[in-house]
């Protein structure tokens, strides 16, 4: 509890990002076409598309986050009256902005889904 604010800030949108996957996923796997859960096509689509939604803030929680860390580390490396231990960008940060990168992609990809199925309606 004796962080500072910028780190409980992260630490918050990243468990506010993992729950959004979490609801974006379950909502995902009842949006598809290939469960018997969710009711018509129509309705399905609309569900995926929520989904997209859920994962495209929950990588832009998740972006956010590793956005934040990484500028304070930068701002604080490159100052010089910061005379405490100075950090560098480490492979969680990459690895953080990649997977934020895939579920933003994922969840426009999910989005695209109810376009398809709308046209197939007519």
């Amino acid at each position: 509890l004796s962080l500072t604010g910028y780190i409980q800030a992260c630490r918050g949108l990243m468990i506010s990002a993992v729950c959004l996957g979490f609801f974006g996923a379950v909502f995902g796997l009842v949006g598809m076409k290939c469960t018997k859960v969710g009711g018509s096509d129509q309705t399905k689509a609309k569900i995926a598309c929520l989904a997209g939604l859920i994962f495209i803030l929950s990588g832009l929680c998740s972006m956010t986050s590793c956005s934040l860390y990484a500028n304070r580390i930068t701002s604080e490396f490159f100052d010089p009256s910061f005379v405490a231990q100075k950090y560098e960008l480490g492979a969680a940060l990459f690895i953080g902005w990649a997977g934020a990168s895939l579920c933003i992609i994922g969840g426009i990809i999910f989005c695209f889904s109810i376009a398809e199925n709308s046209n197939a309606a007519r």
